[in-house]
């Protein structure tokens, strides 16, 4: 079991660390910020150039570049832009016929002079692929040769020797994230399609909407409003929902009836009361589109454990419980 901290005994060097960890975390933050200002028309003709691709797009890059050049491939991939990562080492022996003239490339390479990629910067020359580069220098071979190059900003690498690639990566890596999330929002990329390719995991339960939880049908506690309690406690109890629905003929919602509606007006004479006496009838809904983690926020916040899931002409169409959200692991 890890110690609290307070239990941990730190040596001498411990405050020299933390303000080594800072110093580092401020010269990427800076440079960061840097790219932010200094982004302009060569970033706006590279998401043109991308949104018209008709293939995918391939990301390449060696050394730690290639490390963040995997992973803007998945972030496109994921958010809805086809894309993914070929070896600059691996093209030249036979994967460059996995980039067609449909695609686009896009090469990481702090330098702009990294050996391995020329190869694949006279392929995309030859069968005119477009070609986008990022690199820190705008007057290196990767970047003449682009069609458009993305400059990074002279900023200092964050170890302490100026080697050890630690700001230029964190750039990169930021500037995919700005391509991929700047391209979802050109397409309209949507919360479903979002679902659609993250199904698994924590991530695929929250992105569940609540018509994909809630219950509907024969499995609703539904009453009309001149039910008499005696039998909507039947009703309750075999649908072990903890309430009753009550709609009109067409299903329009009426109102709930909770066990708190039936505390409250406990007493003899409650067997033999019609359900429209003590519903409620401004009970909490939903919409059936809506996240599965909004609904559960949205009983969080009016302390109920069930809420109705209604159309927008306040059409009954199931009822999401709090079980339910919890059985996902919402």
């Amino acid at each position: 079991m890890i110690k609290s901290m307070t239990a941990l005994n730190f040596d001498s060097n411990s405050n020299g660390d933390v303000a080594e960890g800072r110093r580092v975390l401020e010269v990427e933050g800076n440079a960061l910020l840097e790219l932010s200002r200094t982004l302009g028309d060569e970033f706006a003709a590279a998401i043109e150039l991308l949104e018209e691709v008709q293939g995918r797009i391939i990301i390449t890059g060696m050394g730690k570049s290639g490390h963040i050049g995997k992973k803007i491939a998945a972030t496109l991939a994921s958010t809805g832009t086809p894309s993914f990562f070929v070896h600059p080492g691996e093209a030249s022996h036979g994967d460059l016929g996995m980039i067609t003239h449909n695609d686009a490339v896009i090469m990481l390479s702090n330098s702009g002079e990294t050996v391995e990629l020329s190869d694949l910067i006279h392929y995309c020359k030859r069968l005119s692929i477009p070609l986008i580069s990022i690199t820190s220098r705008e007057d290196s071979t990767l970047a003449i040769a682009s069609d458009v190059a993305l400059i990074l900003p002279n900023s200092p690498e964050a170890c302490p020797m100026g080697l050890a690639p630690t700001t230029s990566t964190t750039l990169s890596l930021a500037l995919g994230d700005a391509i991929a999330v700047t391209l979802l929002n050109r397409k309209g990329f949507s919360v479903p399609d979002f679902k659609m390719f993250h199904p698994g995991g924590k991530l695929g339960q929250q992105l569940k909407m609540v018509k994909d939880l809630m219950f509907k049908g024969t499995a609703l506690p539904l009453v009309s409003p001149t039910t008499l309690m005696g039998d909507g406690i039947v009703t309750m109890t075999a649908k072990s929902m903890g309430c009753l629905l009550v709609v009109d003929t067409n299903n329009k919602l009426l109102g709930v009836v909770t066990d708190g509606d039936l505390r409250r007006h406990m007493g003899p004479t409650l067997l033999e009361t019609s359900v429209e006496d003590i519903m409620t009838t401004t009970p909490k809904t939903i919409g059936p589109k809506a996240l599965a983690a909004e609904a559960v926020a949205f009983m969080n916040t009016h302390k109920i454990m069930n809420v109705c899931v209604t159309d927008e002409n306040g059409i009954l169409v199931g009822l999401l419980t709090m079980h339910e959200c919890l059985k996902v692991g919402l």
